[in-house]
C-alpha cells in the first residue's frame, strides 16, 4: 500500500490523489477556466515542484486579481525547488502590492528577491550543509491578470500555447518562453559574449554542452557555487569546484519575460519542466490536449512521454512501469505538467461560479508503481 503524506492548501478544491509514484489533479477550476496538473517521480527525492494560485495576487484587497502558475524544477537537490515553491508567490505578492499592479517588472523584482534571500540562507548553513551552494532550481512562472498573460522564466522549463488555426481544425503551437540551456546557440553566444576572457566558459562533455563543464542551463535560482566565489572553496564537494577563481556570477537568476496580451483564438497553456519536452515536442503536446477529454489531460501527456521514453530504451511501457524511484532517473527525468484551460468570457470579465484557489503538486511520498 502507498501512504501519501501530500497536504494540499487549498480553498474550495479536493486536492489531488497519489498513485503510486504519479500524482495528479485531474481537473480543477481557476479564475479563467480549468486546469489539470499532474507530477511524476524519478528521482529519490522529487526534485520537481509546481503551484497554482488563483485569487488575490497581492497581500492587500485593493491590489490585482488573478491567477498564477509555476513549474519549478530542481537539480543537486530539493531544498531550492521548494525553497522557490514556498517563497516566490508571496514575494510576488509583496512587489505587486507595492506597485498595485503587475508587471514585467514586478516578476523581476520576485525573483531577484527570491534569489537573494535564497543564497543568505546558503551562506547561514555553509559549514553546515555546504552540498545547498550546489543546489538551484528553474523557474517558470505565468500569470493571467486583466487580459494579459506574464511568463518569466529562467532555465529550461518551457510554456506552450495551443492557439486555434486558422482555416484548419488543428491548433497550431506557440512557445512562449525563452529557454536557457547550453544546448542553445544562442545561450552559448551569450555566455561567451558575457565572458570574452573566459576559453571555457561553455565545454562540451560526452555530447552535451555544459556551463563551465559543469551544468547545462545558463540561468536558475539558486547554484551558489556558480554566483559566488565564496562558495567555490571547501567544504564544497571537489566535482563543483572551479579550479580557478571567477570575478562575476557565472549563472544568471534573471529570467525572460514576455507579455502577451490574451486572443479569443488562445485555447490553453502547457507548462511543464523538460522532462516533458526531451520526449515530445511542442506541437504533438499541443495535438494530444486538442484531440483529447480535458480531465485527466496532464496525466495524459505524461503518460504519452513515458512511452516515448520507454521506446527509446527499446522496452515495453508496462516494464518502465515497474521500476522504482531512484533508478527509474536512468530512464526520464522528473516531469511536472500543467495544463490551463482559457475561457475568452471569462477572460473578458464575464461570470464564473470560481473560489479562490492554492494547490501545489508533487508534495507527496511515493512507494513503487506508476500511472
Amino acid at each position: 500500500m502507498v501512504k501519501s503524506c501530500w497536504n494540499p492548501s487549498a480553498e474550495g478544491d479536493s486536492g489531488g490523489r497519489v498513485d503510486g509514484l504519479l500524482w495528479c489533479k485531474d481537473l480543477g477550476q481557476h479564475m479563467y477556466g480549468e486546469f489539470s496538473m499532474a507530477v511524476i517521480q524519478a528521482n529519490s527525492m522529487l526534485e520537481d515542484q509546481s503551484q497554482i494560485e488563483s485569487g488575490p495576487l497581492s497581500s492587500t484587497t485593493s491590489g490585482p486579481y488573478g491567477t498564477f502558475f509555476s513549474v519549478y524544477d530542481g537539480h543537486g537537490g530539493t531544498e531550492a525547488s521548494r525553497y522557490v515553491n514556498d517563497n516566490l508567490f508571496s514575494n510576488l505578492k509583496s512587489f505587486a502590492s507595492e506597485h498595485q499592479e503587475i508587471s514585467a517588472d514586478v516578476l523581476r523584482k520576485a525573483f531577484s528577491t527570491t534569489e537573494e534571500n535564497f543564497l543568505s540562507l546558503v551562506r547561514k548553513q555553509w559549514l553546515v550543509k555546504p552540498h545547498m551552494a550546489s543546489v538551484g532550481s528553474c523557474c517558470l512562472i505565468g500569470i493571467i491578470c486583466n487580459g494579459l498573460l506574464y511568463i518569466a522564466n529562467a532555465g529550461d522549463s518551457r510554456v506552450v500555447l495551443g492557439r486555434s488555426g486558422r482555416g484548419t481544425k488543428q491548433a497550431k503551437a506557440m512557445q512562449l518562453s525563452v529557454e536557457h540551456n547550453a544546448s542553445i546557440d544562442t545561450v552559448r553566444e551569450e555566455l561567451r559574449s558575457l565572458h570574452p576572457n573566459d576559453p571555457h566558459i561553455v565545454v562540451k562533455k560526452h555530447r552535451v554542452w555544459r556551463v563551465k563543464g559543469l551544468i547545462q542551463i545558463s540561468r536558475s535560482i539558486g547554484d551558489a557555487y556558480l554566483k559566488k566565489a565564496e562558495f567555490n572553496k571547501e567544504p564544497l564537494l571537489p566535482k563543483f569546484r572551479l579550479p580557478e577563481p571567477f570575478q562575476k556570477p557565472i549563472l544568471s537568476a534573471e529570467p525572460s519575460v514576455l507579455v502577451h496580451k490574451l486572443h479569443p483564438d488562445d485555447q490553453f497553456l502547457i507548462f511543464a519542466s523538460d522532462g516533458l519536452w526531451e520526449h515530445i515536442s511542442n506541437q504533438e503536446a499541443v495535438k494530444i490536449v486538442q484531440t483529447s477529454p480535458r480531465n485527466g489531460i496532464a496525466r495524459r501527456l505524461i503518460k504519452a512521454a513515458l512511452k516515448e521514453a520507454a521506446k527509446k530504451r527499446e522496452m515495453r511501457y508496462s516494464d518502465l512501469r515497474k521500476i522504482d524511484r531512484g533508478v527509474r532517473r536512468h530512464f526520464h527525468d522528473d516531469i511536472t505538467v500543467v495544463v490551463v484551460f482559457i475561457d475568452p468570457n471569462l477572460i473578458n470579465g464575464g461570470s464564473s461560479s470560481y473560489f479562490p484557489l492554492s494547490i501545489k503538486g508533487g508534495q507527496f511520498a511515493a512507494g513503487a508503481g506508476v500511472p
